[in-house]
């Protein structure tokens, strides 16, 4: 718990996730989805968290570095709730009745049928 905010792990782990990230899906694909005219302001809160980061301020960077990270990835929830609702013992919880509208209601699954 000391550990938490320590501005010298998180430098270390921000700089990780963004190299990761990019090893993952290339260098062009990652500057293109960073660059996105849609995700913009999440590209600026992320990257702007990571500067508070190191410039020593790590829970206003911690905190700035969140927002922008639902604004970026906040479109995969969806699809990250559907893998977990196919695992046997998560699934089943996440499928019981009154779990079920509250999960999909944060994720911002929309009701209907898929066609």
């Amino acid at each position: 718990v000391m550990l938490f905010f320590d501005g010298g792990l998180l430098a270390l782990g921000n700089i990780l996730f963004v190299t990761g990230l990019t090893l993952i899906i290339g260098p062009t694909k990652t500057f293109y989805f960073f660059a996105r005219k849609q995700k913009l302001r999440g590209s600026l809160c992320f990257f702007g968290g990571i500067l508070l980061v190191f410039f020593k301020w790590p829970v206003i960077g911690i905190a700035v570095e969140f927002f922008g990270f639902l604004n970026l990835f906040g479109d995969f929830f969806p699809v990250i709730l559907s893998f977990l609702r196919q695992l046997p013992v998560v699934g089943t919880f996440l499928s019981l009745p009154y779990v079920r509208p509250v999960v999909d209601r944060l994720v911002g699954v929309r009701q209907g049928s898929i066609v």
